[in-house]
């Protein structure tokens, strides 16, 4: 079986990199990464929100080709099953692909308004009320998970596809000083905490690349 290869974009800015390339880790599936720079004209489209389709993360693998998240993190529980990157209870695993499934459709506005910057924080940031409908939205979607499957992750014990799906969410309410309940709060510091997590994050404080639409404080 040949070793993968995941195409990724900045780790600093890129969310979709971070949630397939968490996937991976979480999987414990060996792959080499390749970077895709942000100085790349369509990859600074898409980390901008202004490109028509996603270009990162792609895994390549054994003479297959997946270039969308959800589909990663399905190949990924077929061929590391013992990851668990889905539950496998069924009534569990149809309640993780449909948060999955909201995240990777859903959240435009806060995408647009708090943009991921993990290099960055801006205490007392003001966020608009669509975008604040969002966070909302997503608190709802992790008491329902924690106060059902027990935490420290959203579906128990060990960390998931959805907890991967929600990571980025977990950084931008760190990086736009988002308020957060008690229950939520931990739940963030239990990600953060992950090892891949902080991999991640180390990396990309370490990243030179920068782009000043989103470094400005807006």
């Amino acid at each position: 079986m040949t070793r993968a290869t995941l195409s990724i974009g900045s780790k600093n800015y890129s969310s979709w990199s971070m949630r397939g390339w968490l996937m991976a880790k979480l999987s414990a599936l060996p792959f080499d990464e390749q970077v895709i720079s942000s100085d790349e004209p369509a990859m600074r489209a898409e980390i901008l929100l202004l490109a028509p389709s996603i270009l990162v993360p792609c895994l390549t693998h054994d003479g297959v080709k997946v270039w969308d998240t959800l589909a990663i993190g399905e190949y990924l529980n077929e061929v590391k099953p013992d990851a668990v990157l889905l539950p496998v209870d069924r009534i569990a695993r149809a309640h993780c692909r449909a948060i999955c499934g909201e995240m990777h459709s859903g959240f435009s506005a806060l995408r647009s308004a708090l943009p991921m910057n993990l290099k960055g924080h801006f205490e007392n940031f003001k966020v608009w009320a669509r975008a604040q409908a969002d966070i909302e939205r997503i608190v709802v979607i992790w008491h329902e998970c924690l106060t059902t499957h027990g935490g420290p992750y959203l579906f128990g014990a060990k960390p998931c596809m959805a907890d991967a799906m929600y990571a980025p969410a977990v950084t931008r309410f760190l990086t736009y000083d988002v308020k957060l309940d008690a229950v939520c709060a931990a739940y963030c510091q239990s990600v953060m905490a992950l090892p891949q997590v902080t991999e991640w994050v180390e990396a990309a404080k370490l990243e030179p690349e920068a782009i000043d639409e989103l470094d400005a404080e807006f």
